[in-house]
């Protein structure tokens, strides 16, 4: 059984980046979902899909490469884990790597990329950082 689905998520997607594969399988959360769409919109993924195999939900999430066929994915790192959460203010997640990355932000209206957090003025947890 697995504890932390964005944990696993996460490193089932930084595997098959680093193998270079085109399609990896995810099991389906909302959150996880809602990280999904930050990734799509910020382009470290090509898209994903949501699939229903019998009373289970699964994700299929297409990895996007550059043109040369490197990966676009250099790092993805979970920060607030279930022994250590993290939580920062509006202030505190303005930029990561100097704009080139993204973070991921739990806040009270829902998950957000540090960009949009920073512009409605919300802190919240700190779920994962990508760049």
């Amino acid at each position: 059984m697995i504890n932390d689905l964005v944990a696993d998520s996460l490193t089932r997607i930084r595997n098959a980046s680093m193998r270079k594969l085109d399609v990896t399988k995810l099991m389906h959360s909302k959150l996880v979902e809602a990280i999904l769409v930050i990734f799509q919109n910020k382009g470290y993924i090509e898209s994903f899909n949501v699939v229903e195999e019998g009373p289970k939900k699964f994700i299929n999430v297409v990895l996007k490469y550059d043109a040369r066929g490197a990966q676009v994915i250099n790092e993805v790192k979970k920060i607030s884990k279930p022994g250590r959460r993290v939580y920062k203010g509006s202030d505190e997640i303005k930029r990561f790597k100097n704009g080139y990355g993204t973070i991921v932000v739990s806040t009270s209206k829902g998950v957000l990329s540090n960009d949009d957090a920073h512009k409605a003025g919300l802190g919240g947890e700190v779920i994962c950082s990508i760049w």
